[in-house]
């Protein structure tokens, strides 16, 4: 079991090729027991945005704050606050932050990755 805020859980700069103004918070993985999904939650500043790229598992995406762009095969599909995005194995993506502020959301992805 774990329980802890979110704030607290190290915050590290996503460094793949591509990704410009990312960090990510690494808030359920297999160090804390999950077997079977793990939970992340990404912050992008104004103007940032996450690599294209592919990879061959799902996300699901829950967005807590902020307003942006999901690039998914090529198309742009707006979202913004309490939006949910599922983005299935295999697709070319990308998040990028529209907005003036931070665009906070939370991604699980499976564990096994």
């Amino acid at each position: 079991m774990k329980i802890a805020k979110s704030s607290d859980i190290a915050k590290k700069p996503v460094e793949m090729e591509g990704a410009n103004g990312v960090e990510i918070r690494w808030l359920i993985s297999k160090d804390d027991g999950a077997e079977n999904f793990a939970m992340r939650m990404f912050e992008l500043q104004s103007g940032g945005c996450t690599p294209l790229h592919t990879h061959p598992h799902e996300h699901e995406v829950f967005v807590i704050e902020g307003r942006g762009v999901l690039v998914c095969e090529g198309q742009e599909h707006e979202f913004g606050r309490e939006y949910v995005i599922f983005v299935p194995g295999n697709k070319e993506h990308r998040f990028k932050n529209t907005g003036d502020s931070i665009l906070r959301f939370l991604c699980l992805i499976p564990a096994a990755v």
